[in-house]
């Protein structure tokens, strides 16, 4: 499976329902690194989030909210994913 940043964007948003959500593909710029492809995509991924299930919940709880929702991904060799947490997006 090609994983994408729409593809992303799509499962965290039927898991989390965010009221913002930016995915970024940041693959090609980790080429020849550890997790890499050989295609420049679909290994490395960038995530801004806010959504209402993160009321009340630490840092990391929310962080293992999103990697519970791409965990299919990440089976499939998703390598890396930097998540911020967002209130107020801009």
């Amino acid at each position: 499976m090609n994983i994408t940043a729409q593809s992303v964007h799509e499962r965290i948003t039927k898991s989390l329902q965010p009221t913002f959500l930016e995915v970024k593909d940041e693959s090609a710029q980790h080429a020849g690194h550890s997790g890499s492809n050989g295609r420049d995509e679909g290994t490395h991924f960038r995530v801004r989030i806010a959504s209402p299930q993160f009321d009340g919940c630490p840092r990391v709880a929310k962080h293992r909210l999103v990697y519970d929702a791409v965990q299919e991904f990440i089976d499939q060799g998703l390598h890396a994913l930097a998540i911020e947490i967002v209130d107020n997006p801009s």
